[in-house]
């Protein structure tokens, strides 16, 4: 897999009730990229998913 642009996306993440949400923004932006919010049981789970869905974005899009 590809790896993630750092200089194109960032991931961000928050403690949601008993669960974790991320989302991948674009950079200098503070809006959810596609408006998705990925869900993980922890932090390190939602932000991986996050990272994955930004890298096949990227590789589909060739950003």
């Amino acid at each position: 897999m590809a790896n993630l642009p750092s200089d194109v996306f960032d991931v961000r993440s928050e403690v949601k009730g008993a669960h974790w949400i991320a989302w991948v923004v674009r950079s200098g932006h503070d809006t959810p990229e596609g408006s998705v919010v990925l869900v993980g049981q922890t932090q390190e789970d939602a932000e991986t998913r996050a990272r994955q869905w930004a890298e096949n974005l990227a590789v589909s899009s060739n950003v």
